[in-house]
């Protein structure tokens, strides 16, 4: 049985859950975060050229923002790779009105609290972020693209595809706890990893060391992992789990994040 997320807003405007009690990006801006810690920390757009498949997994969607931050990046990337697979996990997703709202949020970075989307156009929000001019527009399409294949919140695998299916991403409804075992029984391997999700503090069974030990199971050879957070607990599962770490310059004022690969 899946409970859907219930949108809110912090003080300042960021997209909130009042279940977890945590933003779901940081004050900064979440494509900036997605830039610097995800893709760069993972040698991103560099490690897919002249690939034929590069897989990445995220343990946390959350408001889709690393996915379509790196849907832009493949698509400016004259050398990506042939096909991308992103799958990622969440046991809360939104429906599709409260995506458009926080993606006008997001993209348009409105002063006041956005307002919802009239129930006749879901689209209408980010459609708006798109039209003034203010939001990068790529994203912004991106962002459009993926609300009109959103899948109802319903438990279970998701599979939505893009750009004459060139772009895959796999959207588990799910505790990630009980489906990444699932996964792991696949033949398929993961060269990138996203590890996402409200805090340590505030969601620490989405960073146990049961859960990390499952992503070195799915690592192929060469993987590698970024990740914003560099609390102690998790260096040391992902250590213990056969990965090599080292901390990198944080994103806007965040002093440190954490990168890892598999020998």
């Amino acid at each position: 049985m899946i409970e859907p997320a219930q949108l809110s807003f912090s003080p300042e405007g960021i997209p909130f859950s009042e279940a977890y009690g945590d933003v779901y990006h940081t004050r900064s801006g979440g494509i900036g975060q997605a830039r610097h810690v995800f893709l760069g920390g993972n040698d991103l757009p560099q490690r897919w050229r002249g690939r034929e498949r590069f897989v990445i997994v995220e343990t946390g969607f959350g408001l889709g923002i690393n996915f379509l931050a790196t849907w832009a990046a493949w698509r400016a990337d004259p050398q990506r790779c042939t096909q991308l697979h992103f799958i990622s996990f969440e046991k809360h997703p939104f429906a599709v009105a409260d995506l458009a709202t926080a993606y006008s949020a997001l993209l348009d970075a409105p002063a006041s609290k956005p307002q919802p989307p009239m129930a006749d156009d879901k689209r209408a929000a980010t459609r708006h972020c798109c039209e003034t001019g203010t939001a990068d527009a790529a994203l912004g399409e991106l962002a459009l693209d993926l609300q009109s294949v959103w899948p109802p919140t319903v438990a279970g695998r998701h599979e939505l595809h893009f750009d004459q299916a060139q772009v895959r991403l796999s959207l588990v409804f799910a505790d990630a706890r009980e489906a990444l075992p699932q996964l792991t029984q696949q033949a398929e391997l993961a060269d990138a990893f996203y590890l996402d999700g409200f805090s340590p503090a505030k969601n620490p069974e989405l960073w146990n060391a049961s859960l990390l030990s499952q992503l070195a199971r799915l690592a192929a050879p060469g993987a590698t992992l970024a990740t914003w957070s560099v609390a102690s607990g998790v260096r040391q599962a992902l250590t213990d789990s056969g990965w090599q770490i080292e901390k990198l310059p944080g994103f806007s004022g965040k002093r440190e994040m954490l990168r890892a690969h598999r020998p």
